[in-house]
């Protein structure tokens, strides 16, 4: 075991002493022999591993998939981020000239890479069955992982989704065939030595719902699938789950203040404040459920009412319970600020696991090694999951990336202002 530090029954070997301290050796203070001194960076490394997630969703292109839409996202699909009506026209706005100018370059970088096709016929195609094995062999030494709700089940097996005409058509986690297709899957990362730290969970819908008997109805019916969500997949061991997807906090756009506000003639918000109820007790009826079975119940920057970290700290807030929290993602932001300010916002109220994310419309100023060191210096310890967005890497060389970056910024921890 080696020598220990410390005295009594609480005495710690210098091998756990010096991967737990996290602060170097030369802020030990103690001298290690050359052996030590290689053993401690590399239970440093290790350390550092544990802190990473392989994110499912980041080499989505990799995945067989359905042939309809809407498996576990929502009522809308792959376009739900799509707003209704027509697109505003940027071409003459002189404050769109930068997001336009690096909207345009992404365009021309993404037109050079390979399609979906190319990329399953250089990495093959793979089910979620598969991913525990994969993520072990392209990110050598991690052990968690981050999947993303689209992916559950067998493509061909329809037995394990809702049937066609239900609100929701994804899959379905207690379905006798889905339960069966579960214990699968705990078995494959039993055997690959993965663990599932997060779930990426679209199916929940209408979690902000109010105003009706109707729209209650599919409130209740919205949290009713996250409990579901919850309770199948338990058997895999799964610590946080998501349970909001881009439109399940109301519209991608939240509603505005108007501008001469009932009663004292200011400002006032009169829409949002009744969402955020609903929101409220949604997450209250999840996150009582989720303590349950050990799995916190997060939200995530995610549009809607989730785009401002604001309203995602009221709702954590108001709910306060230990199964609710944020899990950040670094570029599902509205505005350039938010990239550093929203989630220094977001940080305190996250525990368990972020999107360490690389997404191109933000150009240059997508700082995934800045991003990491802000939840570092928040003090949090949950994990990094890889979710490659879009940029001048296929997903695979893109998740790869925030491999680097991630494991960089861990490694290097300076402090952030």
């Amino acid at each position: 075991m080696g020598d220990t530090i410390g005295t009594g029954k609480t005495g710690l070997d210098r091998r756990n002493f010096f991967k737990t301290a996290g602060m170097g050796l030369a802020a030990a203070g103690v001298i290690l022999t050359p052996q030590e001194e290689a053993r401690a960076q590399a239970d440093r490394e290790k350390f550092n591993l544990e802190r990473i997630a392989a994110n499912s969703y980041g080499v989505r292109n990799l995945f067989k998939e359905r042939p309809y839409p809407g498996r576990g996202r929502g009522a809308a699909g792959r376009g739900e981020r799509e707003e209704e009506g027509a697109t505003k026209d940027f071409t003459h706005d002189p404050n769109a000239a930068g997001p336009l100018a690096v909207a345009k370059a992404a365009e021309e970088a993404r037109a050079k890479l390979p399609t979906p096709e190319e990329q399953k016929k250089k990495y093959g195609e793979i089910t979620l069955l598969d991913f525990p094995q994969f993520a072990k062999d392209t990110f050598p030494g991690v052990t968690h992982l981050d999947l993303y709700s689209g992916f559950f089940g067998d493509a061909g097996d329809d037995s394990m989704y809702f049937p066609e005409g239900a609100a929701d058509q994804g899959f379905d986690p207690l379905s006798p065939s889905g339960r069966k297709w579960l214990d699968r899957l705990a078995n494959v990362c039993a055997k690959t030595g993965m663990k599932v730290q997060h779930i990426s969970n679209n199916a929940p819908t209408n979690l902000a719902e109010y105003g009706s008997p109707e729209k209650d109805a599919l409130r209740k019916a919205g949290v009713a699938m996250g409990t579901r969500w919850i309770e199948g997949l338990a058997v895999l061991g799964v610590k946080s789950m998501r349970m909001n997807s881009p439109r399940a906090l109301g519209p991608s756009i939240r509603p505005n203040a108007v501008e001469r506000g009932p009663g004292d003639g200011y400002p006032r918000n009169i829409d949002i404040v009744p969402m955020l109820a609903a929101a409220i007790e949604s997450y209250k009826a999840m996150a009582d459920f989720g303590g349950n079975y050990g799995i916190r119940v997060t939200l995530e920057n995610h549009w809607g009412l989730a785009a401002d970290p604001i309203n995602i700290r009221t709702i954590v807030d108001e709910v306060n319970h230990p199964y609710c929290e944020a899990s950040p993602d670094f570029g599902n932001w509205e505005q350039e600020y938010m990239l550093v300010n929203g989630l220094k916002a977001l940080a305190p109220y996250a525990h368990t696991n972020v999107h360490a994310k690389y997404w191109d419309r933000w150009g240059d100023k997508n700082n995934v090694q800045r991003s990491t060191r802000i939840m570092l210096a928040s003090g949090f310890r949950g994990t990094f999951a890889l979710e490659y967005e879009t940029g001048p890497w296929d997903q695979v060389e893109g998740c790869k990336y925030l491999f680097k970056e991630v494991m960089t910024a861990l490694s290097t921890p300076t402090p952030v202002i």
